[in-house]
């Protein structure tokens, strides 16, 4: 896992108390976090080719799935950093590659938001 996949794991243990759900057998690298009051995910940790995201390129690269409010998504966008939802909801969900181009702080902070917009 990236230094950032690493520093987020530790972040939500450390706030939340919570790990990450390895759901799929055929993705084994892939996981979830998830509220254990509303059952809701909260945030991904997937690992997925960059063309997925656009990119004209088969590289690997590990990136985060966090909820966002739909009215907050076209600001979020002009951030070139930010990508709309991989594999979700693309009017609540967003996406940040773990390569370091989003800091530390920034990333917890989204991630506290996602955590309480999965609490509904």
């Amino acid at each position: 896992k990236s230094a950032q996949a690493k520093m987020l794991v530790e972040y939500v243990r450390n706030t939340y108390q919570d790990e990450l759900e390895f759901l799929w057998k055929k993705f084994p690298q892939n996981a979830v976090w998830r509220r254990k009051d509303s059952k809701k995910w909260y945030g991904a940790v997937l690992t997925v080719p960059k063309n997925r995201l656009g990119f004209d390129s088969v590289e690997l690269v590990e990136l985060v799935d966090l909820r966002i409010e739909p009215a907050a998504m076209q600001n979020l966008l002009l951030n070139k950093a930010y990508y709309v939802g991989y594999h979700m909801n693309k009017k609540h969900w967003f996406t940040v590659i773990l390569d370091g181009s989003v800091p530390n702080a920034e990333l917890c902070k989204r991630l506290d938001n996602s955590y309480a917009l999965a609490a509904k």
